[in-house]
């Protein structure tokens, strides 16, 4: 044998050897024993002892998950321990499957095991046929969109019945956060499958050279972190098997993104406490271990000693009462994970010195920068009011950026975040009050003469004038004047975005840097005729026989028809640096 042909038998049977022998479900049969393996406390893996109860056919479309009685270890005093997701199970040495569903308020140590077959399926397909064998293995109903996450108003509700078996609820911990940023948003983590757990981490900054992939085994814990650095958040679970540099974990589905790149590290579990609701490990995430590459409904799975591309984020917070804050962060790169973590950052770093209720402004500056050479995405606004400002000014971050990753563009790929705020109890704010002209009736050519004036706190009004000339040759009719907020012209804007997708990358930044910031009014001229947009420009008042070909066609993404009439000028109204609210709209008649 050739020394070439040596290193590949070599390669082959290592390979061969990697993967632990498989018990095919098929063979599974009740009143079979096994054991399975995790971890209770520190980074030791214990075992505990598992009783077949039977085979649950078909309990998710093509896919049976095997009952079975936990005993043993902690789980006399704890029941099902959120963070034992994909502990492996072995039935006469080989293995069975991974613990990974339960029953919401079992008083029994009774868990549904997820098929090993299962979760090797997916890692087996090529990249290319994973959407068709997930449909065709769970049912899914494919990736959520960027606003499914980030956008709670979109969420239903997750209420599992006390008699329905579900997936273990994935322990999401918590470093550096406040118990108020937990309130806010663990309603939809919950949605999710993910339990929201403050304090039971101690976080931080792990070293930045990766581990030694050798020392996981199954049965270990690992903690997916979404978030490192001065605030962290990570997801954790246990390792199902290693065959090679992959690593299979959860027994079930994270947050069923897909393909993905989310880092993760190994774990130890510094104690597991008992809990009448549903018991949990409280971890601590210790050393780099790889990145998942794959979140599916059947499991988690990645590669060991592969770095995951994060975004650093950084937040300034300057505030009245304090020297500034600053928090610098890596976080995932994920066109599903990242806005809605954005969010939450910003909102945390808010109201950890900062009041979220009662008056308040918050000026933001910022910008993403992105990997290619294309101009930085813009995250400069101020947010002010009464009541939930803080959520509206994370909201206002999360948004273009969930928009920006999801609009389909690969090069729109983000190379770093940064964000400095500015924060008043103050509420800064005007509202568009009255609206008069100088002239009910003109002619073209003439100029008219529009007093705007703006009421704010205790009383104060702010009178702005603005003129607008009538062109010349304008036709006879009524021209609307609308003094708006930003929100009110934006969302006017946004219809030609609709009537007309982004071509390039440069578009999509270029549109979101030019959404009208809320420190001004804006003044639009109008006429209430039936108007058009052909390609994204306004076509007002088009000849009979061209408005009813463009009519036929309005469906299509090139012709839209638009109700909101005919733009003819558009003007703005500086006021310093408060949030302009409200909306108000005078007529002029144009007489020949």
């Amino acid at each position: 044998m050739t020394a070439f042909r040596l290193v590949i038998f070599l390669i082959l049977a290592s390979n061969a050897f990697a993967l632990t022998a498989i018990f095919p479900l098929k063979d599974v049969r009740a009143g079979q024993h096994g054991i399975g393996k995790t971890v209770f406390t520190g980074n030791k893996i214990e075992e505990f002892q598992v009783e077949i109860l039977g085979v649950l056919e078909n309990l998710g479309p093509k896919q049976s998950v095997i009952l079975a009685r936990l005993s043993g270890g902690e789980l006399e005093k704890t029941g099902i321990i959120q963070g034992m997701s994909g502990s492996p199970v072995y039935i006469d040495g080989k293995l069975v499957g991974a613990v990974a569903l339960g029953f919401p308020f079992s008083k029994d140590a009774i868990a549904g095991i997820r098929p090993i077959e299962d979760m090797l399926a997916l890692a087996e397909t090529p990249a290319a046929e994973r959407t068709a064998v997930l449909a065709r293995l769970s049912g899914s109903h494919g990736l959520p969109s960027p606003e499914a996450l980030w956008n709670p108003s979109l969420h239903a509700p997750l209420q599992p019945g006390l008699g329905d078996m579900i997936d273990i609820a994935t322990p999401l911990s918590f470093s550096g956060f406040s118990s108020g940023t937990i309130e806010q948003f663990a309603t939809e983590m919950k949605k999710f499958g993910l339990e929201p757990r403050q304090g039971v981490s101690s976080g931080g900054h792990l070293p930045p050279q990766m581990g030694n992939p050798a020392m996981l085994k199954p049965g270990d814990m690992i903690s997916v972190q979404l978030l490192s650095g001065d605030l962290s958040i990570g997801a954790d679970g246990t390792v199902t098997e290693i065959d090679g540099n992959r690593l299979y974990a959860f027994g079930h589905r994270f947050l069923a993104v897909g393909g993905t790149e989310l880092p993760f590290a190994r774990a130890d579990v510094i104690t597991t406490l008992a809990n009448l609701s549903s018991s949990f490990k409280i971890s601590s995430a210790r050393e780099w271990m790889g990145t998942i590459t794959e979140d599916r409904s059947t499991s988690v799975f990645g590669e060991l000693g592969r770095r995951a591309a994060t975004v650093p984020l950084e937040i300034e917070l300057h505030g009245s009462r304090h020297s500034p804050l600053h928090y610098n962060m890596e976080m995932v790169n994920d066109r599903v994970l990242s806005p809605f973590i954005l969010q939450m950052a910003v909102f945390n770093a808010i109201d950890a010195t900062e009041r979220t209720l009662g008056m308040g402004t918050f000026i933001l500056h910022g910008e993403v920068d992105f990997q290619q050479a294309i101009p930085p995405l813009k995250l400069d606004n101020t947010y002010a009011g009464d009541f939930g400002v803080p959520l509206s000014a994370s909201l206002g971050v999360a948004s273009p950026l969930a928009y920006i990753m999801g609009s389909g563009f690969d090069s729109l790929q983000v190379k770093g975040i940064k964000l400095s705020i500015e924060a008043s109890e103050k509420k800064h704010v005007l509202q568009v009050d009255q609206v008069a002209v100088s002239k009910k009736e003109i002619h073209p050519g003439d100029t008219i003469e529009l007093a705007v004036t703006l009421a704010g706190e205790n009383g104060t009004e702010i009178l702005k004038t603005i003129k607008y000339r009538v062109p010349i040759g304008a036709p006879a009719g009524t021209i609307e004047f609308t003094v708006a907020d930003a929100m009110t012209a934006n969302l006017t804007e946004f219809q030609q975005l609709l009537g007309t997708p982004p071509k390039s990358p440069s578009q999509v930044v270029t549109f979101l840097n030019g959404l009208r910031p809320n420190t001004n009014a804006y003044v639009r001229v109008w006429r209430a005729d039936t108007a058009f947009q052909v390609q994204g420009t306004d076509l007002p008042d088009p000849p009979p026989s061209v408005a009813l070909l463009l009519a036929k066609s309005q469906a299509t993404p090139q012709n839209t028809w638009v109700g909101r009439g005919s733009t003819i000028t558009q003007m703005e109204i500086a006021t310093g640096d408060a949030v302009v609210t409200g909306s108000k709209t005078v007529q002029v008649e144009v007489k020949e």
